[in-house]
């Protein structure tokens, strides 16, 4: 009996064997002797069936010799796959050796990471309609060391305004500036001993890491025989693919932006054109493959609340029915008029339309071909034929020129990522030269200032007029007058230097600075010192990266100020043990006045005479101020001060008579013999005889 052979394609321990249809024809052969069907009968061959048996038997053994070359043709192929299987299994032997090498989570080996806070990068770690809510943390294999992934990172954060429109993800930039996105596993409670929210995510690479709020994406397919589909994120706003709108299966992407009536109203108080724009629909964010058209048309259905004024107008309506039973005639008037406006109104009504509007590659355009129908509950449907980015529909008391309707589609765009806010400086009352610098939203002002008093801000405050400011933006602080930040100031030229709040719709805005004052002799007439505190607005687009921070890209884009706020810092007290003659001392012998004189005259000066004198002398006010704030309560020390003051201020010219000319002063202040008495000691300390 032959060998037994394995089946074909089977893989033994040594080798790969690989058999097929003719390997067994040849075995057949090999076995019986002949191939087919016939059976062999020896007493019936003759001499020509010998020899047809001599030249079977010779191909047969040319068979057999092509069976071995095929055979040693197939040993070889099977030695060089088990030499791959080999290597495999080598590879496969060390990779397990690594994984057990690799130390468990939570080992001492992530001593080797490092984590740093970079809020200043803040700026440029958001974009488009993302926020910002937790800080910015930088995590990095400190020098030297080396460390396994993955990793786990856990930021904490806090998020304002969740809602059903927006979700929390983990944005991390790696040391290229490549962006990713990774949905984490969000935790609510403890953690590490605090307690919040928590955002986990295992990561493959390190770099920055944060929490943004971004709007919630629902990504589909819309398979060939269509797709009809009502968004998670709003049930109302339905999308229905009709067979055959794509020639292939693609995939889509929505997002919701909600439009606020506020936002409306506060956009169509900067344009009287807007005046008639009634209500409108949220923006609804669509992303098809550009490659691929829509071949049939696309049904879409958009919340778009009815007129508010109709149920006004009604009611208004009703209250006239009302009155008109009233049999006395003033009452019949104001019935007359309450039916005329409610026609008026009617008429309003009917004239109501609805434009929808398509935006392509940023630029916003009227669908004209496109005709909006109401349903019920405020619901707007609406076939299209063409691929937009974003939709938006209008409701209007009248029509409107396609100009204005893309203005306003624009300005919407731009305002829903807007906040109205207040700078604010408030002080401690027991830190004078620490100010709080605090960027508000306007609605919330009052509550605001509220949380900061009862944190012990309950100094006076400055507020700003309103400023817009979106997500990122930076308020750039200039110091101007004589009060700087020991930070950075106005005579610092480094830019990064310059003190930054940046702000984040969802964080707290605040920064504090240590104030001080230039010259400590300035502002020398008031009992402060005295500076202006300004503040340009940087947008994103006006930021870049310079190195590894970020940076203003021209310092010549930054145009005038937003809002200017005044500082003011209280003087110290000098403290001195010298007595009041020595602190303003002359030399005898270059002045013919000595302060002995001055000193007997300011004792015989009463506060009325100060003050005539002062004038006499011609005295500045503002000398006269700082006379009082330095000499304090002291007449005696304040005639003093004034003397000393109008003595220095005069010409450094020898021999000059100043006696004689402050006598003269004296006498027209209504002191003449304070004059006279004067001119007998100054002769009498010269040693001359009058």
């Amino acid at each position: 009996m032959g060998e037994e052979k394995p089946p074909r394609g089977t893989v033994t321990e040594d080798t790969l064997f690989i058999t097929s249809a003719e390997t067994h024809e040849f075995e057949d052969v090999r076995r019986h002797g002949c191939v087919g069907n016939g059976q062999i009968e020896g007493e019936m061959l003759g001499p020509m069936e010998d020899n047809k048996k001599d030249e079977k038997k010779a191909s047969v053994i040319k068979e057999n010799e092509c069976k071995q070359k095929l055979l040693g043709v197939l040993r070889e192929m099977s030695v060089v796959h088990s030499d791959g299987l080999t290597v495999w299994r080598e590879t496969i032997r060390e990779c397990g050796a690594l994984l057990k090498k690799s130390p468990p989570d939570g080992d001492s080996s992530t001593s080797a990471l490092r984590c740093e806070v970079a809020d200043s990068l803040s700026c440029l770690m958001v974009s488009g309609s993302e926020e910002l809510v937790s800080r910015v943390i930088r995590v990095k294999v400190q020098d030297g060391n080396t460390f396994h992934f993955p990793v786990t990172v856990i930021v904490p954060f806090h998020a304002r305004y969740r809602g059903n429109y927006r979700d929390v993800a983990v944005k991390i930039m790696d040391e290229d500036r490549r962006v990713s996105y990774i949905t984490p596993v969000t935790t609510e409670g403890l953690y590490g001993g605090q307690k919040g929210s928590f955002a986990e995510v295992k990561v493959y690479s390190l770099g920055l890491f944060a929490v943004v709020s971004c709007l919630k994406r629902e990504h589909y397919t819309v398979q060939r025989r269509g797709l009809s589909l009502k968004l998670v994120m709003d049930p109302r706003i339905c999308l229905n693919y009709l067979a055959g709108s794509f020639s292939v299966p693609v995939m889509a992407q929505a997002m919701i932006q909600p439009v606020e009536a506020v936002l409306l109203t506060a956009v169509k108080s900067k344009n009287d054109e807007y005046g008639v724009v009634a209500s409108t629909s949220p923006l609804l964010y669509l992303t098809h493959p550009r490659s691929q058209p829509l071949r049939r048309p696309l049904a879409v259905t958009l919340p778009c609340p009815p007129n508010p004024d109709k149920k006004r107008g009604q009611t208004e309506n009703q209250d006239s029915l009302r009155v008109s039973t009233s049999p006395q005639w003033n009452h019949r008037v104001s019935n007359r008029k309450s039916i005329l406006a409610a026609s008026v109104k009617s008429k309003e009504k009917c004239n109501e339309s609805l434009a929808v509007l398509g935006s392509r590659e940023k630029h916003w355009s009227v669908l004209d071909q496109v005709s909006a129908k109401n349903q019920q509950n405020g619901l707007v449907s609406f076939d299209l034929t063409e691929n937009f980015d974003r939709l938006l529909v209008v409701r209007l008391l009248c029509p409107l020129p396609p100009g204005v309707l893309t203005s306003l589609a624009e300005e919407l765009e731009v305002a829903v990522c807007c906040h109205s806010v207040t700078v604010v400086l408030q002080r401690r009352r027991d830190e004078p030269h620490a100010v709080l610098v605090a960027a508000l939203p306007s609605r919330d002002l009052s509550w605001e200032l509220n949380r900061l008093r009862a944190q012990g801000y309950s100094g006076p405050v400055d507020t700003s007029s309103e400023v817009s400011m979106c997500e990122a933006d930076q308020l750039l602080l200039c110091f101007s007058g004589n009060i700087t930040s020991k930070v950075g100031g106005q005579d610092d030229k480094n830019e990064s230097a310059q003190e930054r709040l940046t702000f984040h719709s969802q964080r707290k805005n605040h920064l504090l600075l240590r104030l001080t004052e230039v010259d400590p002799f300035g502002n020398y007439s008031s009992p402060h010192y005295k500076g202006t505190l300004l503040f340009h607005k940087v947008t994103r687009a006006q930021l870049e990266w310079r190195g590894d921070k970020a940076a203003l890209k021209d310092t010549k884009l930054l145009g005038d100020p937003v809002c200017k706020l005044s500082l003011t810092l209280p003087k110290k007290a000098r403290k001195t043990n010298q007595p009041i003659v020595a602190r303003i001392k002359l030399c005898e012998d270059t002045d013919s006045m000595p302060d002995s004189l001055l000193q007997w005259l300011s004792d015989e000066l009463s506060e009325e005479e100060i003050s005539l004198l002062a004038v006499s002398l011609r005295l500045r006010r503002s000398a006269a101020q700082m006379v009082k704030l330095r000499a304090g309560d002291s007449s005696s020390s304040r005639a003093f001060h004034l003397l000393a003051m109008w003595r220095r201020g005069l010409p450094a010219v020898p021999h000059q008579p100043k006696a004689s000319q402050l006598a003269r002063c004296l006498a027209r202040s209504g002191r003449p013999d304070l004059a006279q008495e004067l001119l007998l000691r100054q002769s009498a300390a010269a040693g001359v005889v009058v």
